[in-house]
This record gives structure tokens, C-alpha cells and sequence, in this order.
């Protein structure tokens, strides 16, 4: 397997980070991460050829097409970020263990598998340790698509349905992204009509609607939080470009307020940064549009702005259109520079801000309120960590990636592969805007 082979090879690599240096430039953002790990499955539903284009050459990337390829599916590179997936044949129902449990998003396999095979054996999925991802809601939903669900012996569930039909109306307990986008999977060659509340609407949760839609799928209400799901008997084949990862967008804009330079992301989509706009100008970021581009000017203010009547302001994530939780590290660094006090509180995940000890060797005024909540009196200059911080998780992982390009000397990044999860050839991204970043065996 092709993940297997690279994750070896990476797993001594660290980054090396001379800091101070501006960055200024153009750099364009990659395929929208959350997009790719759902689509790629999506492939399943249909015996048809399909293109897909923009796809980010990342970690979790590889490890999905390796899943694919181990059912029995053709997986064919077509270079310039574009792969034709063809489910012809599908040759088990089982997923591999070793691989399915290294990522997250391996159990939203569940739902087209079930639609294509009617039955599914897959591990619990691995990913970030960020905190507690319990998958109540992804179990409640395909039963009630008239799934039944075991749990066997090594934390293996066995799903089995003899024809899914429509669940009518389904009130899903939160809005979960993954349980949406597994739901919908399923539901769109069942027999009947399933009517979605309480939906997730992220523009990956749109981008996996309007490509089921290219296919044949009757998906109604994308974009909104009550998706109607009509099933239809197959689904095509067809061609879909995935948007752009404004996770990438939001950690480029802060690497440059955070080193001082004045940087260009094209293809940034600026319509899916409403929130972040919001909320990185209460940290004293701001940039402009121009089409599908922004652009970041330099010397930000870098003050926080205080709530009503001078208190202390918080940030703190929501389902969209909320602050993405996926950004909440990046703005924790982004606060260290910015002058004045802010409270981040991150109710979703109690384990996000555990990499903040990191900063405070590194010289940021921060406390560690909770599990959920860090405190930060911002404004002042970070010093290098030569000896060396990890990479617990892919966004903590950029953000001490942040940390190191402004802070003084030399530091060292090491457990990368993480970061390669989930952001594609990011040290040449930012070496062409500047930065002093090497990845070292």
C-alpha cells in the first residue's frame, strides 16, 4: 500500500524553522481536505467511472485511495491533483484495520457500503486525539435507514441492511459534519424519502451534495440545515472539482499577520470566510477581496479588540456558518501576537489546547483555564524551541509551524506526519513565500 510506504518514511522527518522572516508573495491553497475524504468514498455508490479534480495530495488522501484500492475498486492517478475512481467491482466488505483505523473520516465508508453492498465490517476510526468523537450519531441514523448495528470483538462493527429505505423524518441529536455526509451517503439509493434536520451545512457538506446530485442523486435543501433526500435506484458516472480548504486559507492568512508580510491566496473562496473575517479582526486581522482571491496586508494592527463595555472578548467555535474548531489552534497563535487579553474556549473538544504548554516554553503568556478554555495576555515575542516541540495533531501541528516562523532562532517541529495529514507540501508553500523552513530526515 501506498500510505503504508510513505507514513514509514515520514516518520522521523521534523521541520527545521529559522524565524523573523516576513513572508510576502502568492500562494495558492490546495483541494478542501474534508471534501476529498468524503468523496473519494462517495465513488462506491455508483459502478461508473468518475474524475475527480482538485483532490490535495495529502496523508489521508493516500490512505482513502489505499482503502478504495483495497476493496477492489481502480484508482487511477491523472496528475495535476485529478484521479478517476472506478467502483466496477467491489471485491469485500470488510475494510482493512491497519489502514481504516489510521484516519477519521474511514467510517463514513459505512454508509456507501451499506447503500452499495448492504453489508459493512470496519474498525473504530483512528485520527487526531483531540478529545471525544463518539459516533452515536452516525449509528442512530443508519438504523433508522434500517441498518443494524453490532459491535464485535476488537472494537469491530458489523453493519448489515436487506435494503435501506427512506427514514422519513430524521432529527439528528447535533449537527454533526461526518454523520451528514455518512447519512446522505446512505440515504440517496434508498428506497423512500429521508428528510435530514438538524443537518451540518459546511461547503464540504455542499460539495459532497452537488457532486451525489451530478450523479442522479434528488438531494434537496444543500446548503441549508434540513436536507429531503428523494433515493434514487443507481447513480451515474460523472466529473466534480472539490473546492478550496479554507482551513489552509485561515492558517495562511494567520502565518502572514503573524510574521508581518503581505501575501496573496488564490482560489481562496472568499464566500466561505464570513466567520473567520469576523473573528480574526477582533484579533486584529484583516485582509481584502479581490474575485476569488485575498489578499493579506502587511503590519497588521494585531490588537484585541475588547467586548462591550471593555470586557474580555471569547472566541469560540460553532457549526457552520460558526468559527471552523478546525482554526481554533491557529488562533491561539495569532492571539500571542496580537496585544491585549482574549479567552479562547473550545466547548467541542476537550483535548485541543493541550499543545499550549509548547508556546509557554516558546515565551507566550498563556493559562490553561481547563480542558476547554485558555486564557491569553497577547503582545509578545516568542523564542525558538531548539530542542524540539511535537506535532500532536494536523492543526496544532501548523500552528506551532506559525509559532516557529515568528518566533527569534531556530526551532524544530518534529511528528510532521502529521501535518502532511492534512496540508499538502506546506514547506515548499511557504518556502516560496519566504519562509526559512527545511524538512529534515
Amino acid at each position: 500500500m501506498m500510505g503504508d510506504r510513505q507514513e514509514e518514511e515520514k516518520v522521523m522527518e521534523r521541520f527545521v524553522i529559522e524565524g523573523g522572516n516576513s513572508l510576502s508573495g502568492t500562494v495558492k491553497v490546495s483541494g478542501n481536505k474534508n471534501a476529498a475524504l468524503k468523496l473519494l468514498p462517495a465513488c462506491l455508490l455508483t459502478d461508473q467511472p468518475v474524475v475527480l479534480h482538485n483532490i490535495p495530495h495529502i496523508q489521508d488522501v493516500i490512505f482513502t485511495l489505499d482503502l478504495l484500492q483495497d476493496l477492489g475498486v481502480e484508482v487511477t492517478d491523472l496528475g495535476g491533483g485529478s484521479w478517476r475512481i472506478h467502483a466496477a467491482n467491489v471485491n469485500k466488505t470488510e475494510l482493512d484495520s491497519g489502514l481504516a483505523s489510521k484516519i477519521r473520516a474511514s467510517f463514513v465508508f459505512s454508509g456507501p457500503m451499506l447503500a452499495r453492498m448492504g453489508q459493512v465490517t470496519l474498525p473504530l476510526p483512528g485520527g487526531d486525539v483531540i478529545g471525544g468523537r463518539p459516533l452515536d450519531t452516525h449509528i442512530t441514523a443508519l438504523e433508522a435507514l434500517g441498518t443494524a448495528v453490532q459491535m464485535k470483538q476488537r472494537g469491530l462493527f458489523h453493519m448489515n441492511a436487506d435494503g435501506l429505505h427512506g427514514a422519513g423524518y430524521l432529527l439528528l441529536p447535533e449537527a454533526s459534519v461526518t454523520a451528514t455526509e455518512n447519512t446522505v451517503m446512505a440515504a440517496v439509493l434508498a428506497k423512500g424519502e429521508t428528510v435530514i434536520d438538524n443537518a451540518a451545512c459546511e461547503p464540504h457538506v455542499r460539495d459532497l451534495c452537488n457532486f451525489l446530485n451530478g450523479l442522479g442523486a434528488q438531494i434537496e435543501g444543500i446548503g441549508s440545515n434540513r436536507l429531503s433526500i428523494q433515493g434514487v435506484e443507481r447513480l451515474n458516472g460523472g466529473e466534480f472539482r472539490i473546492g478550496s480548504d479554507f482551513m489552509e486559507v485561515g492558517s495562511f492568512i494567520g502565518a502572514a499577520a503573524v510574521t508581518g508580510g503581505e501575501i496573496r491566496i488564490q482560489d481562496a473562496q472568499p464566500e466561505n470566510l464570513g466567520m473567520i473575517r469576523i473573528v480574526y479582526d477582533k484579533l486584529g486581522v484583516h485582509w481584502w477581496d479581490e474575485g476569488n482571491d485575498i489578499v493579506v496586508p502587511a503590519n497588521q494592527s494585531l490588537k484585541i479588540k475588547p467586548a462591550l463595555g471593555g470586557r474580555i472578548p471569547e472566541i469560540k467555535p460553532m457549526p457552520w456558518p460558526g468559527f471552523p474548531p478546525d482554526l481554533m489552534s491557529i488562533a491561539v497563535v495569532i492571539a500571542t501576537q496580537s496585544e491585549g487579553s482574549v479567552l479562547l474556549h473550545d466547548w467541542m473538544y476537550e483535548s485541543r489546547f493541550f499543545f499550549v504548554d509548547n508556546l509557554t516554553f516558546m515565551g507566550a503568556r498563556i493559562v490553561l483555564c481547563d480542558p476547554h478554555r485558555v486564557m491569553i495576555l497577547g503582545g509578545n515575542q516568542l523564542n525558538a524551541s531548539p530542542h524540539g516541540v511535537p506535532s500532536p495533531d494536523i492543526r496544532a501541528g501548523m500552528a506551532m509551524i506559525l509559532a516557529a516562523l515568528c518566533a527569534k532562532g531556530r526551532s524544530t517541529i518534529h511528528n510532521i506526519q502529521q501535518i502532511d495529514r492534512g496540508y499538502e507540501q506546506i514547506e515548499r508553500k511557504l518556502q516560496a513565500l519566504g519562509a526559512n523552513i527545511q524538512r529534515v530526515s
